[in-house]
């Protein structure tokens, strides 16, 4: 028994997000689909680095899987997608030792959220079409937010979740042509944080939010705060950085 690392992209559009449900088409769902049936239909379970949401996109999602195969890297990862839709393509996988985690072996997380003023019919399932995109007023926004704190305010409430800390190692919106494109990379992210971080700094370019109240959230987190959250289809997880 082997275990694998891959590193696989997914159109989410039409994905109920990464985790397996029951009676929904998931990433999860379909990569252990591919892999259990050059296993002889036995599962092979696949542990991504995270969970991505509902109609959210990767280039760079991480998983592992245990599997007793005498195929080499190149010939089980044409396989596997042999057996994948077109919307989801394992671009490269290896070996790595047992004790390797997709999940807790990551030591940062990378994501980039696409916005534009224009629209562009081919861009319609991975951009957010939205006014008054200022980047100098989204970087000082953005700015703020590098560095450890405690997003309490800018995450889904969760009970379960005691940890509300992150490290933010970069925050930063970038221009690439029409698109306006948030790169934010971190030790580790809470459920739909980032689509609350950029919806919120785009509020503030629309006079609904202030630089001053994500600062005060920031540094005195509360579970009640008023948020403003970005849809899905913008956000694209880029890469995972190991050790």
């Amino acid at each position: 028994m082997k275990r694998y690392k891959i590193v696989c992209q997914y159109d989410g559009s039409n994905f109920y997000g990464w985790q397996s449900q029951k009676d929904k088409r998931t990433v999860q769902g379909d990569l252990q689909l591919a892999i259990t049936k050059l296993n002889k239909g036995k599962l092979v379970q696949i542990i991504g680095s995270g969970r991505t949401d509902t109609g959210v996109h990767a280039l760079g999602q991480t998983a592992h899987f245990d599997l007793d195969t005498k195929l080499e890297c190149d010939r089980l990862k044409n396989a596997i997608n042999g057996n994948l839709n077109e919307d989801c393509y394992v671009k490269s996988i290896e070996i790595v030792n047992d004790q390797f985690h997709a999940r807790f072996s990551a030591i940062r997380r990378e994501y980039i959220y696409s916005c534009s003023q224009i629209r562009n019919l081919l861009d319609r399932h991975r951009v957010w079409y939205t006014n008054k995109l200022d980047i100098l007023s989204l970087n000082n926004a953005a700015k703020l937010i590098m560095g450890e704190h405690d997003f309490l305010s800018f995450s889904k409430k969760n009970p379960q979740i005691n940890n509300t800390i992150c490290n933010i190692y970069q925050s930063e919106w970038k221009k690439s042509g029409e698109i306006v494109n948030y790169h934010i990379s971190g030790n580790r992210f809470l459920h739909h944080m980032v689509r609350y971080l950029v919806g919120s700094m785009v509020a503030i370019n629309q006079g609904k939010y202030s630089v001053e109240q994500l600062n005060k959230e920031l540094n005195n987190p509360k579970s009640n705060s008023k948020q403003f959250k970005a849809p899905a289809l913008g956000l694209l997880l880029n890469h995972i950085v190991y050790e």
